[in-house]
């Protein structure tokens, strides 16, 4: 799972600053990242999950 977190954030930090700065542009985010990248099973849903990782990072330089 770390390698996946890993390559989800860095795949995010990569985007331009414009796009990466509302939860609505994470939401849509990991909605593409979940067809590229398979998350082991989880009680949490794979779109939460991603969503976690990526809402401190949202709107940052």
């Amino acid at each position: 799972m770390s390698k996946v977190r890993r390559a989800v954030i860095r795949e995010w930090m990569l985007l331009a600053r414009e796009r990466r700065q509302s939860s609505e542009q994470a939401a849509t985010f990991a909605t593409a990242a979940l067809q590229r990248h398979a998350l082991p099973r989880s009680r949490r849903a794979p779109h939460a999950i991603i969503m976690r990782w990526l809402r401190p990072r949202t709107g940052r330089p």
